[in-house]
């Protein structure tokens, strides 16, 4: 079969070598981003303490300048203008019943009858101004950093991060800054699993399924971090990073030993959270809200059984 063939269902299933077949799936459960100048803001990086002490993955990118511009309501409306990149975008939101739009000199407030004064979750904002596509985030490198039992997290790496600082001497582009994203990933092992029974072997005693359950809860929080971060290496393509770009996944890769050992066939990197303030993309990768970095392990047509249509 020629490379610029597709496969069929009936290439993949049917000639598939084993009709059990395992995959390490890892994802990213919270997540703290930072201006890099906030990075040495020790008062205001203690609000986010319980969130950073998790974050174990961080990435280093460029994202717009926001600059609020003014409210406005109309009937029963709320509308936040904001200026990203030379180009105004504007955020709706339903006023509860009773509240209004005030100012107060260059002050703008939402306040209802009784004299209560509140304005829109700063958070919430940036989500709703990113479900627009105005702000993206240009991954430029991504880390990871664990310790000794994961007594380290991505703060305590960045801090004396020699990356960073190139990054910050070359400058972000007009209208941009540089932004770090930080990742905590899912703690527990989870196992995805395809079941062929058109292969050419069969697990008649159900000794593949357990294999696969038994070494996948062997597989240690520090591999996951380490094969979380390999993944969106070779997914992002970041201009930034060296290691991982060409060489995963490999046979020859210290990380992926043991994955090879146990078996897997494939493994997932997925960051798919619904209030990232930003759109992921590189030179490798178009901005999407989520990403799943999936990679085959094996070379061999037979063995790619989740990732071969």
């Amino acid at each position: 079969m020629k490379k610029s063939e597709k496969l069929t269902r009936d290439d993949v299933f049917g000639n598939a070598a084993f009709d059990i077949e395992h995959a390490l799936s890892m994802y990213a459960l919270s997540f703290c981003t930072i201006p890099a100048a906030g990075l040495y803001d020790k008062e205001a990086l203690a609000q986010y303490a319980s969130v950073l002490d998790t974050c174990h993955i961080y990435m280093i990118g460029y994202t717009p300048r926001i600059d609020f511009v003014g409210a406005e309501q109309k009937d029963r409306n709320l509308l936040l203008s904001f200026k990203v990149l030379s180009e105004n975008h504007v955020v709706e939101y339903v006023l509860p019943e009773g509240a209004s739009l005030g100012t107060e000199g260059d002050l703008f407030y939402v306040g209802d009858s009784s004299g209560k004064r509140f304005w829109p979750n700063e958070m919430d904002m940036q989500t709703r101004l990113a479900a627009t596509g105005a702000v993206k985030f240009e991954v430029k490198y991504v880390g990871q950093a664990y310790g000794q039992g994961g007594s380290r997290n991505a703060i305590d790496r960045l801090l004396k991060h020699e990356t960073l600082q190139k990054i910050a001497l070359k400058t972000a582009p007009d209208g941009y800054q540089i932004t770090l994203l930080l990742l905590a990933i899912e703690p527990n092992n989870q196992l995805v699993t395809v079941i062929n029974p058109r292969a050419k072997n069969k697990d008649e005693s159900g000794t593949r399924i357990r294999q696969g359950l038994d070494k996948l809860f062997n597989t240690t929080e520090e591999e996951r971090i380490s094969l979380y971060e390999a993944a969106l290496i070779r997914y992002f393509y970041p201009d930034f990073n060296k290691e991982f770009k060409d060489s995963f996944p490999s046979t020859n890769l210290k990380i992926l030993r043991d994955c090879y050992e146990k078996d897997f066939s494939a493994v997932m990197a997925e960051i798919c959270i619904d209030g990232l303030p930003f759109r992921l993309w590189s030179n490798a990768v178009g901005p999407k809200l989520y990403h799943i970095a999936k990679h085959d392990l094996h070379k061999s047509e037979e063995r790619r059984m989740f990732f071969g249509l």
